[in-house]
């Protein structure tokens, strides 16, 4: 698949060399993917120079804190990623669900920002990207075009945002903040199932061979990042909790489908825990569980088909949330009426309540799929289900009166609050839940065919062979050979050596 980024040698060397020479010129050191999945090998210079560059600036070594291991004190990342439990008085069920907030990624306060990387170093090592001249587009609903653009910037290159009109009102203004030029924020129609909307631009700026397209939902960069940089994130925290408990299972892994880029993680934990890969979707938008389509409001997860980056003949299960669920729990999480209730109601402790603003859209509909699949397996105490929250509260502000506005005729109190706990935590139920058979994985894999073959030009080849497993085990194996790159790159340039 030589359009997707696959390479493992030079393409182009005067490419190769104009990045050289532009990294040496700034000083740029890129960190290896392993780096980036064990911070603890970062070299301790690099660690301790961290301690004095603002996590939220555009300065280079802020690459080295594209992991899930911050908040760096003093140069020093944590031994274990952040991770919030969830309570049984929160979540009603006496599994243990555990979520890795991923807040704490530097400059978008997403971890999308993790697959941006991953998409466009291996570009740059293998000479197919100049940023010297060409622009990288960055096709998406929100998080992954905002770490693209603070990561072209870092590279000191062009970066283009492509994302719906209708997405909140903050991913526009940080755009705003960090793109060189208005020209580089595309807006196109609708919201976050408008996905073919970007394609078609896409294709369009393509045209131009100075720009090039970053798919998420077909860069195999996007996969392998967080099937080594999440997969290993999610298998410390759960070495955690087996240090304290040895009885304790992983049973499964949750993620919202999106890119499926952060479902990949799923495969690195799979095989050496035994744990469920569990896909999630929008209710009013569910391709994987209905072959459906609609509209909704989870920003994060766009869909209306099936990314060329999703195993799914390892996926397990199918889940669909409904935004009414994540709009409404998403007031509950922010408002002082919810926090009182969840608190003096129900014993949710405080510590937890004011955690919950680190949870935006996606997030909520990932812990709450985790739930479902508890209820569904009969998970019990001794059943760790793992999930991620994408981004925080920071992104939607502006929806929330939109939300209060639309869900409850302008006003929430102390009933509304009630209301929407009872029904959307106490009432979670396991309908629009499918365990996937064979038959179900096939004709789910089946659908993407008319995105890709048809639209987007892969060719049946291409696309048959991700059937297999053999193919994603081979893809892995990419890894060590972009990290030796890597390393030779960084000794081009001489970034790398002490000032």
């Amino acid at each position: 698949m030589p359009t997707l980024g696959l390479e493992t040698r030079i393409v182009d060397p005067a490419v190769y060399e104009n990045s050289v020479r532009r990294f040496r010129e700034d000083g740029i050191v890129l960190p290896r993917f392993s780096e980036l999945a064990d911070p603890q090998s970062i070299p301790e210079g690099i660690r301790t120079r961290l301690a004095d560059v603002d996590p939220d600036a555009p300065h280079p070594l802020n690459l080295f804190r594209i992991n899930w291991y911050n908040p760096v004190e003093e140069g020093t990342f944590r031994d274990t990623p952040d991770f919030i439990e969830l309570p049984s008085s929160l979540t009603g069920v006496d599994a243990r669900i555990v979520v890795l907030p991923a807040d704490g990624f530097p400059m978008i306060h997403a971890h999308k920002v993790l697959a941006s990387y991953g998409c466009l170093v291996p570009r740059v090592i293998t000479g197919q990207f100049d940023p010297t001249a060409h622009r990288a587009i960055w096709p998406s609903t929100g998080n992954y075009c905002r770490g693209g653009v603070a990561v072209s910037r870092i590279l000191d290159c062009r970066g283009v945002a492509v994302l719906p009109e209708g997405m909140s009102r903050e991913r526009f203004e940080w755009l705003e903040q960090w793109a060189s030029d208005a020209q580089d924020i595309i807006k196109t129609p609708g919201t976050e199932s408008n996905v073919k909307e970007i394609y078609d631009k896409c294709a369009e700026l393509d045209r131009d061979p100075q720009q090039i397209i970053f798919n998420q939902f077909s860069e195999f960069g996007n996969y392998l990042v967080h099937y080594l940089c999440t997969g290993k994130a999610i298998a410390r925290v759960f070495d955690h909790f087996q240090g304290e408990n040895e009885s304790i299972r992983l049973r499964a892994y949750v993620s919202a489908t999106g890119s499926a880029g952060t479902l990949a993680a799923g495969d690195f934990l799979k095989p050496r825990h035994g744990s469920w890969n569990v896909a999630v979707e929008a209710l009013e938008c569910p391709t994987l569980l209905y072959n459906g389509f609609g509209e909704h409001n989870i920003q994060g997860i766009g869909d209306k088909h099936i990314p060329l980056i999703h195993n799914v003949m390892n996926t397990d299960a199918a889940v669909a949330i409904s935004d009414q669920a994540t709009d409404e729990l998403f007031v509950l999480f922010n408002s002082a009426q919810g926090r009182d209730h969840l608190i003096n109601r129900h014993g949710v402790p405080e510590e937890i309540v004011s955690s919950l603003h680190r949870f935006g859209l996606s997030s909520i509909c990932n812990v709450l799929a985790a739930i479902k699949i508890a209820k569904y397996r009969h998970l019990g105490a001794d059943d760790l289900v793992v999930t991620v929250a994408t981004d925080g509260a920071e992104m939607y502000g502006s929806e929330y009166d939109k939300i209060v506005s639309k869900r409850f005729v302008g006003e929430f109190d102390s009933l509304s609050a009630a209301e929407v706990f009872g029904q959307h935590l106490l009432g979670i139920g396991t309908d629009h839940l499918l365990e996937l058979t064979q038959i179900d994985r096939q004709r789910t894999f089946n659908l993407g065919y008319f995105t890709w073959v048809e639209q987007q030009g892969i060719s049946i080849e291409d696309f048959e062979a991700r059937r297999q497993e053999g193919f994603w085990r081979d893809l892995q194996e990419l890894i060590p050979a972009w990290d030796q790159m890597i390393e030779e790159f960084n000794r081009q340039t001489g970034a790398a050596d002490p000032p």
